[in-house]
């Protein structure tokens, strides 16, 4: 399940970019699953741990990748943690909720992201409240961001 805490989450990790550098792995890079994701958001290609071919900036490191598809890597691969996923824009929801299927996860939102039309289970961790749609969940998270 998704669950978010709308607003000023002191715990969480606000800077996911300087985390991300200080602490991932080269195996979060090549897992099948992280491929996807920066495939998707990025339109990049993994090649090796090291290398991800951009279309945008040509070869680069994994700590060039967007903020977005850094922070959804810090949340599949540090569940301990809890991650500022305002650093993801909406193209990221997708995966958050897929990464959610799975496993329990937390995170913290500064600004309202869309998560689609199709129907979703989120716990919203400020007022305990369980939403399944973008029209429940507006007006909880509007009182918080």
């Amino acid at each position: 399940m998704l669950n978010i805490y709308y607003g000023n989450m002191p715990e969480a990790i606000f800077n996911t970019a300087v985390y991300f550098k200080n602490t991932y792995e080269d195996i979060w890079i090549t897992d099948p699953f992280a491929r996807q994701m920066i495939l998707d958001v990025d339109k990049s290609i993994v090649l090796d741990s090291a290398v991800i071919d951009s279309p945008v900036m040509g070869k680069i490191a994994p700590t060039a990748l967007s903020g977005g598809v850094k922070t959804l890597i810090l949340i599949k691969n540090d569940r301990s943690r809890v991650f500022n996923a305002s650093t993801c824009g909406d193209n990221c929801a997708k995966w958050i909720l897929k990464l959610a299927e799975t496993d329990d996860v937390t995170i913290n939102l500064r600004h309202l992201m869309d998560f689609g039309d199709r129907a979703f289970d989120i716990r919203i961790l400020n007022t305990d409240q369980l939403v399944h749609s973008m029209k429940e969940l507006v007006p909880i998270a509007g009182m918080y961001v």
